[in-house]
């Protein structure tokens, strides 16, 4: 079985060491995808043999899909990685054992993913751990084209395994909310489309199939994002930290839930009322609208 782990990164030399420490026993081959990193992350992935690609950045999904294209072609599974990620014991051992085992029309993989934030596990607000699809065949799968909340779809059967990756990023705060910012503008793209369709829809939202990432998906395209703008926002929060009972993850899950849980769907809700209000007064679409208030050309 030749397994390749796939890994995109722009200066992650707080985290990469430890990504590739857990990947490393588990996959024949590591491809690190660089955007132009300026610290040590090119150095890391080459000291764990990894075969290092640089490419300039549009957005995760296109650079994810260039990516597969240079893959070894003798690579039998793809594993998805993010570089401030890393698998648990559990995981490595189900991959090591089970993967071998999957008949020919198994297309892909699900796993857990839990995030850590602020050093603290988070366990509630009906979230965690998510169902996200990580391993799949090489040929069988690819990122949905999307600026922001990409997955990987697969058109085959799939299975589940039980163990977990863990989110851990370790940058401050300030870092966070910078990178969620820039997550917002992105956000805010893919709401828009939903509306004026100035680019292809690409989802895999569905209610058919069960998956948590599909149901999701429908739920938020076909329900979040006809609820008023706002106020969505706020109701979103209280169902995560109150219904979900978020308030027991601590100090921490409390501050995780407001920024990730509010503050920054509340964000994306502004960003796209700047966005429409640009249109209105200057009379333009959608796309020149986007590029000149987010700054993101489509």
């Amino acid at each position: 079985m030749r397994l390749t782990a796939l890994i995109m990164t722009f200066n992650e030399e707080r985290h990469l060491a430890r990504c590739l420490s857990s990947v490393k026993t588990v996959a024949t081959d590591i491809v690190v995808v660089d955007c132009f990193s300026s610290d040590r992350t090119v150095e890391i992935a080459r000291q764990f043999d990894a075969t290092v690609l640089q490419h300039a950045w549009v957005n995760h999904a296109s650079q994810f899909n260039w990516a597969l294209g240079q893959l070894p072609h003798d690579t039998e599974w793809v594993l998805r990685i993010d570089a401030d990620e890393y698998m648990t014991p559990a995981l490595v051992e189900e991959i090591r054992t089970r993967l071998p085992q999957l008949g020919n029309e198994i297309d892909g993989v699900y796993v857990n993913r839990r995030m850590t934030f602020l050093g603290r596990a988070i366990r509630y607000g009906g979230v965690f751990p998510v169902r996200v699809l990580r391993i799949f065949r090489y040929g069988r799968g690819q990122c949905e084209n999307r600026w922001m909340d990409e997955h990987i779809k697969v058109t085959g059967p799939t299975v589940h395994f039980d163990g977990e990756l863990i989110d851990d990023n370790l940058n401050s705060i300030t870092w966070w909310t910078d990178k969620h910012n820039k997550y917002a503008s992105r956000e805010a793209v893919d709401l828009l489309n939903l509306e004026y369709r100035f680019i292809p829809v690409d989802s895999i939202a569905d209610l058919r199939g069960g998956k948590q990432a599909g149901v999701k998906r429908w739920l938020k395209e076909r329900v979040y994002a006809r609820l008023p703008a706002g106020l969505r926002a706020f109701a979103y929060f209280l169902y995560r930290y109150v219904l979900c009972l978020g308030f027991l993850d601590g100090q921490a899950g409390a501050a995780f839930h407001v920024l990730q849980g509010f503050w920054y769907r509340y964000l994306v809700d502004v960003k796209v009322a700047e966005v429409k209000r640009y249109m209105n007064q200057h009379k333009v679409g959608a796309r020149q609208a986007i590029e000149v208030v987010l700054g993101i050309k489509v």
